[in-house]
């Protein structure tokens, strides 16, 4: 009997992309939350819940291959919706903001959490090593 092993290429890491993205879709559409929107509320929660206008609209930007205003306008909707707070040159998570992230965040782990479950920490660790340096490698080219 042969064993086949798989590498990772592109095809795989699209297919695993084009897995999550449904999911994703899934969770945000009740909400009324963008994909753009989340990302600076995942981006905001991740810098302890406050940050620079100008460094949340540089990670958005980097993050999702977009330009400067697709990214200011992710923040300036959930500033209009009360899920952030605009403080001088800062944006600051809301209380509304808190629970929508911990909404959003639990719907998504229902699902994603249980599809990872049974995979050793080990490869997960691997996994992440390798798709960050490709990512880095991809976006310095």
């Amino acid at each position: 009997m042969t064993t086949t092993v798989q590498i990772l290429t592109p095809q795989i890491v699209g297919q695993a992309e084009n897995a999550h993205k449904p999911v994703l879709a899934r969770v945000l559409a009740p909400t009324g939350t963008t994909k753009n929107q989340w990302v600076a509320l995942v981006m905001t929660v991740t810098a302890g819940g406050a940050v620079e206008t100008d460094q949340l609209a540089d990670r958005i930007a980097g993050a999702l291959k977009v330009d400067q205003v697709v990214a200011r306008d992710a923040i300036a909707e959930l500033v209009a919706a009360g899920l952030l707070a605009a403080e001088a040159s800062r944006v600051a998570l809301t209380e509304a903001g808190r629970s929508r992230y911990s909404q959003i965040r639990a719907a998504i782990d229902a699902v994603i959490v249980p599809a990872y479950a049974d995979i050793p920490s080990e490869d997960l660790a691997t996994a992440a090593r390798v798709l960050t340096i490709i990512t880095d490698r991809l976006n310095a080219a």
